[in-house]
């Protein structure tokens, strides 16, 4: 029997620009945090089980969250990213602080992933569409002559942050609507009106609204992970010798090097909704008001997990991506 798709969250990281553990931070009128919203939107969305990558420091915390919300409907999961998660023999530098980047975090999840998976960030809102739509994918996600990927893609000025730069995954994608190359941009910003990035701090380059980007939600076969295994550790060598303190192995990047090797194809499934997030401390207020907003609309209920039979789903994207396959 096809093993259901499952969701993978990563939790692990610590927000340094926003002051603190951003994951922990309530957002909704009864405590809710993002990532409620997110397994929420899964869980009517059709997925029954979830794997959170935290760290081990959060877990008595993280589970008590969990337990009185999603652990209620859903099967879920745990898993740790330590810096010292790495090959036997490794010398890691005394000053490095950070683990090793969000590709190096779902290694951590591979044991407790059967099948398909759908992999989001712990702090960022996607609307419920995304996962309905990532959802109908997995269901049909199968590996032939190339690794059967998607993304769920958002418009540029969509994801801005009115507080300091963010990093995004700017997406090229085929007439065909597959990714054809993914730059990791670490630093985009509305400046005067115009949304431009920079890759050396001194010049800034426009970047088109409309221009398609990654939030990290992408939709992906077990084949993934076996791709991350076989090459964290010559990933892992790389950053100790360029950039040790800082350096690491991105998710978004391997999965672009599948692609411009021949190796995987990646649909992209747009989506018309505006992201919220917590990238900075200053963002906290136009969340909480964004999710009252979405209650009072019937969006989500005035207690998320209230009640034990499941919601319908959302299913805007999820017709468009029915479409694109037929």
């Amino acid at each position: 029997m096809r093993p259901k798709p499952i969701l993978v969250i990563m939790a692990a990281g610590m927000g340094s620009r926003y002051g603190g553990l951003k994951q922990m931070d309530p957002v909704g009128s009864n405590g809710e945090l993002i990532i409620d919203f997110s397994l929420y939107d899964a869980w009517r969305a059709g997925f029954d089980s979830a794997v959170c990558i935290i760290k081990k420091e959060i877990e008595d915390d993280f589970r008590a969250i969990m337990d009185r919300g999603a652990a209620r409907c859903m099967d879920i999961r745990y898993a740790f990213q330590e810096i010292d998660d790495v090959p036997a023999g490794t010398e890691i530098p005394a000053e490095r602080k950070k683990p090793w980047g969000t590709g190096h975090a779902l290694l951590q999840a591979k044991p407790l992933i059967e099948g398909p998976f759908a992999v989001i960030n712990a702090d960022d809102y996607y609307g419920p569409g995304a996962f309905s739509a990532a959802y109908d994918h997995l269901m049909h996600a199968q590996d032939q002559a190339l690794y059967d990927y998607c993304v769920i893609g958002y418009s540029i000025e969509n994801t801005l942050t009115e507080h300091g730069h963010v990093a995004r995954g700017v997406c090229s994608v085929s007439p065909a609507g597959d990714v054809t190359e993914i730059r990791e941009l670490k630093k985009i910003q509305r400046i005067d009106g115009e949304i431009r990035y920079t890759e050396d701090d001194l010049n800034w380059t426009p970047l088109p609204e409309g221009t398609p980007v990654s939030m990290n939600f992408f939709g992906f076969t077990p084949s993934f992970l076996e791709t991350l295994e076989h090459r964290f550790p010559q990933a892992l060598a790389r950053i100790l010798n360029e950039d040790p303190l800082k350096g690491e192995f991105f998710v978004p990047l391997v999965a672009g090097d599948l692609v411009k090797e021949g190796r995987a194809r990646i649909r992209m499934i747009p989506s018309p909704d505006r992201w919220y997030g917590v990238t900075y401390r200053e963002d906290r207020a136009l969340v909480v008001q964004a999710m009252e907003e979405k209650k009072q609309q019937g969006l989500y209920p005035g207690e998320l997990w209230s009640g034990s039979s499941r919601p319908e789903a959302a299913s805007a994207l999820n017709r468009t991506e029915r479409t694109v396959r037929a």
